[in-house]
């Protein structure tokens, strides 16, 4: 089932047909802590593309911001030539949560069984005259 789902899917990583266009066509320029892989067209390709490949799921989040500028061509070279290394107040790049079971759910959220803290006399109900 690996072959075909790689063949027909493309929310769960790249296809069969795109991995082969990156290797033919593309220059690996690095990788990220997640895994995903970036790409180049070669060397004098007219309009210059950059792209990734995700490891796992098709998901934006998933792009740290030092490759994320690399994609949109803010900086030049790859960020691990181009940029300091990270500060020790950094936190490291982390996908998206929402939808999953590590999104944030507030008190009173239905997830977290609908209850609230009582209102502390601070609010007083509207009511038309």
């Amino acid at each position: 089932m690996g072959l075909l789902k790689s063949i027909f899917t493309w929310w769960d990583g790249a296809t069969i047909g795109t991995a082969l266009w990156s290797r033919r066509n593309g220059v690996t320029v690095g990788e990220d802590t997640l895994g995903n892989v970036y790409y180049e067209t070669k060397a004098g390709a007219v309009p210059r593309r950059r792209w990734v490949i995700y490891n796992g799921a098709n998901d934006a989040s998933r792009v740290p911001a030092e490759w994320h500028g690399w994609l949109h061509q803010t900086i030049e070279e790859a960020p691990d030539k181009a940029l300091p290394p990270a500060r020790a107040w950094q936190q490291p790049s982390a996908p998206n949560p929402t939808g999953t079971a590590a999104a944030y759910r507030p008190a009173g959220a239905l997830e977290k069984g609908g209850h609230r803290a009582a209102a502390t006399g601070d609010y007083e109900a509207w009511s038309p005259n």
